[in-house]
């Protein structure tokens, strides 16, 4: 990432490194919210929307699991953990500047986006 870029100011006034990663720290829910807010930064409207459909979709996957009795049961704790490790490496990578390509998600994001 350019460093120039990561001086760019936002919508909330925060260097846009740290807006993108913020997408990300309530799931779903700061990245819907930060992708409606953004009007000029592609880099936050993009990890917004990804953030927003790769943990909206997670949330779901983990509801239909809670409803499974014994296998979902027994694979929501795995779940979950994964979805932390996956939620703590965009955040901290987002901060850092480098892009994460997520399979499905980054191409459905990338054709939203154009």
């Amino acid at each position: 990432m350019e460093e120039s870029s990561s001086k760019n100011k936002t919508v909330t006034g925060l260097p846009e490194q740290t807006e993108a990663a913020l997408c990300y720290v309530l799931g779903w829910v700061s990245g819907l919210a930060l992708f409606l807010l953004e009007k000029d930064s592609k880099l936050v409207k993009f990890h917004g929307l990804q953030s927003a459909v790769l943990f909206g979709g997670l949330h779901i996957i983990s509801m239909i699991l809670g409803m499974i009795p014994v296998i979902g049961w027994a694979l929501l704790p795995f779940f979950g953990i994964a979805t932390f490790v996956l939620w703590l490496v965009l955040v901290v990578k987002t901060y850092q500047g480098s892009k994460i390509t997520l399979p499905i998600v980054t191409d459905f994001v990338n054709k939203q986006l154009k």
